[in-house]
This record gives structure tokens, sequence and C-alpha cells, in this order.
């Protein structure tokens, strides 16, 4: 096995990863810009809504992430064979939920809108989105599967090529659906939700074919002798509930944050999608290097290495500070330049500058926070990442309603919540590592 803290590793696993989310970001991107395009409230209503289905799926990425954590350990031991039994116990509980998130989504939702949106346009807008972005769930759940897999055996190349495959179908079919060209119908927001769906197939059927021509059954002993096994469902949700509160509350702020912009209104909720696009975009290396830091710390405990956690981790955050600084002069030379992909409108150009410098600045701090915090993850101590992540994100929503809604401040100033929610996050991931009790976590 490669030396897990070496540079060269740490990029061979989080360079595909990056990759993935290279492509991700085309599909935000280009979501964003055509719907940019259709108006304010199709824009407005696309964002809260694909926030509140992330929402969704963070149950099931926050479940993946826990598999990732015990696969990559048992990588770390060398022992291979269990693997695959992981493997099944994560597609026998998340394809019912999957079933359970769906019908929720179907039937709730909408209240929920109703409730919540001062805009009865961008409620009606966000209702119809939902109809059909929510038969994606089945799909990305099983993606998930495949990728915290992948990521936990360090394979995360193939993870490359199934993104690219689902961004590239997702840009054609968003052109072609959203504003009817290539003989499709004309169907604004509700083409952009169809699109996502069929990207998502998409995706998976590339990973059911790869795996069947490339990898061992054998050596993981995957897909052979398929039963429940209780005691594994145990271990698994025991590990991956905090997890999945955790990814929960994490998006749900989002949307919290996103319901607070939308009640100064609807300029400001449309530049505030516009800012997370381009957020999203400066937020690649990190994601990259963070769902790596989980893996390689899990690996390297399992190597019998807790000791050097603290040396992988360090080696971590510069690789993930120097990728991410490459990106901040772009932001703030061309600024103009970017929010008009996305709009044409001059005001809503001229109002994004401002955020645009607060977000080049918090991302920095959100590199040293987050990886920190990817790597009290991977220790598989998951219930103090839900502390933390709950704490943080309490401090963090008060002070946005404080500063949007009682002291009504400008959008800027609201977006400075950002600094709140990183720092406390940071603080106590650090704290934990130096002073916590994890290396001799059992997973």
């Amino acid at each position: 096995m490669k030396s897990t803290l070496s540079y060269k590793n740490i990029w061979r696993v989080s360079l595909p990863i990056i990759l993935s989310f290279v492509a991700e970001n085309i599909v935000n991107v280009t979501d964003t810009a055509f719907l940019g395009r259709l108006g304010t409230v199709e824009l407005g209503a696309a964002g809260n809504a694909g926030i509140f289905f992330f929402v969704m799926l963070e149950v099931g990425l926050g479940f993946s992430i826990g598999s990732q954590i015990i696969i990559g350990r048992r990588n770390g031991e060398r022992n291979y064979h269990k693997i695959g039994g992981l493997i099944h116990q994560a597609f026998i509980i998340l394809l019912p939920l999957a079933l359970l998130l769906f019908l929720f989504v179907q039937y709730f939702s909408p209240i929920l809108f109703e409730q919540l949106t001062r805009s009865n346009e961008i409620a009606e807008a966000s209702i119809i989105f939902l109809k059909y972005r929510s038969y994606g769930i089945f799909f990305a759940f099983c993606n998930f599967i495949f990728i915290s897999f992948y990521t936990g055996i360090t394979s995360t190349r193939v993870l490359t090529l199934s993104t690219f495959i689902q961004a590239g179908v997702n840009v054609i079919l968003d052109y072609a659906l959203i504003f009817g060209h290539f003989g499709f119908p004309e169907l604004g927001i509700k083409g952009a939700a169809i699109a996502s769906v069929i990207a998502e197939a998409a995706a998976l059927t590339f990973f059911i074919l790869y795996s069947t021509k490339t990898i061992s059954r054998e050596k993981y002993n995957l897909f052979k002798h398929i039963s429940i096994e209780w005691s594994l469902i145990k271990k698994l949700l025991n590990l991956s509930t905090p997890i999945i509160f955790q990814y929960f509350m994490a998006v749900s702020a989002w949307l919290a944050f996103f319901m607070i912009i939308e009640q100064i209104g609807e300029k400001e909720l449309a530049i505030s999608h516009i800012i997370r696009s381009i957020y999203m975009v400066l937020m690649i290396p990190l994601f990259g290097f963070s769902s790596a830091t989980s893996t390689l710390v899990s690996n390297t405990i399992g190597e019998g290495k807790p000791h050097k956690v603290a040396q992988l981790v360090k080696r971590i955050v510069l690789l993930c500070l120097a990728c991410t600084l490459l990106f901040i002069p772009f932001i703030l030379t061309l600024g103009n330049e970017i929010v008009g992909i996305y709009t044409t409108s001059i005001e809503l150009i001229e109002g994004s500058q401002f955020v645009l410098y607060i977000i080049s600045a918090s991302i920095l701090l959100f590199c040293i926070a987050y990886i920190h915090f990817s790597a009290v993850i991977g220790t598989g101590k998951t219930i103090a990442a839900l502390i933390i992540e709950m704490s943080s994100i309490s401090i963090y929503l008060i002070a946005a309603y404080l500063l949007a809604i009682v002291w009504k401040m400008d959008l800027h100033i609201v977006w400075c919540s950002e600094f709140i929610y990183f720092s406390i996050m940071g603080m106590l991931a650090i704290l934990y590592l130096k002073f916590g009790n994890w290396k001799s976590a059992i997973v």
C-alpha cells in the first residue's frame, strides 16, 4: 500500500474527487446561469427547492460517509473480504429510505413551501421543481453507495468519470429542456429538474457497468451471498446516524439562511443564489480534500498509526489552501464578468460585488476548519462531529437572523455570518483532535 501520509498519495486520492466536484459545479453553474435567464423567480425558486432537495439527499450522503469510514478502516487493515457485506447492507437500508423520502417530498414539501415562502410565485415554482426532481433520489442514493466504496478503498479515479458523464448529460438536457432546443418541448424550471434526474440515472448506469467489468468480486466478497446482517446494520447505523444528522443540519442551515434572505427580498435572494453558485466553485478543492481527509484518516488509523493523523491533516490543509488560493484572484479581479455569466441584470451584478469579497476571504477560513472537521469524522467519533456541527450552526443562524431581520443590515454584512460559523467549527474540531479520546475508537 502506498504511504498514506505522503503528499503524492494525498494528491492521488484527492485529485479525482476534486475533478468530480469540478463536473458537479459545471452542473451547478449551468443550472443557475440557464435559470437566471428565465428570471429572478425561477432562479430563486430552483435555488431554494434545490437546497431543500439536498437536505433530503444528505440523509443518504451521511449514511454513505459512515459506510466510507468503515470501508476505509477495513481497507487499511487489509480486511478486504469484509467490505462487500458493508455494501450489501448499505443498499438494504438506503433503498427503502429513499422511498420514504420520495413520498415525503411529493406530499409534504408543498405544504412547507406554502408556509415558509413569502412570495407565492417562488412557492409555486419551487413545488413544480420538487415534483419532478424528487424522482432522482433513488438514483442518487445508489450512486452514494458506489462513491463510498470507491473512496473507501482509495480508488477514486472512477468518480471523475462518473461525474463528468453526469455533468455532460445534465448540461445538454438542461439546454434542451429548459429552452426547448433540439426538438424538445420548452419546459422551463420543470426541464431543469427532469434533466438532473436523467443525469443521475446515467451516472448509476456507468457505475454498474464499470464495477461489473473492473472490480474483483472475490477480493471484496461483493454481490455474493447477499443477506441481511443485523450486526453490520447496527454498526453502520451507530456510526452513520450522527453523520446523517450532521449533514442534514448543515444543509438545513443553508436552507434556513436562504429563507432568511428571502424575507429581505427577491433581488437579495437571487443575488445570494448566484453567490452560492460561485461559492461552490471556490469550494471545489475543499470538498475534494475533505472527502479524502475522512478516508485517509480512517485508513491511517486502520494501519495502526493514529499518532500520524496530525501530520496528515496538516499536509492536507496546506494542499487545500494552496489550491483554493488559485481561484481567488479571478474572483477579485473579474467579479462583474463572473456574475455576468448568471444574469444580464446590472442591479444583480452590482449587488453581488461586496458579497464576492466576503466569500473570497471566508473560504480560506473554511479550508482550515472543514479539513479538521472532516478528520474528526474520519476518526469514527461521529457524535463529537455532530456536537461540533450543532454548536456552530446554532450560533451561525442566530447571527444571520439578527443581522438580516432584527438589525436589517446590508446583504454583504449578513453574509459575514459565514466567518462566525467557520471560526467556531474550526476551533472546536482542532481542540477535539488535540485533546479528545479518539485514537482508540473501534470502527
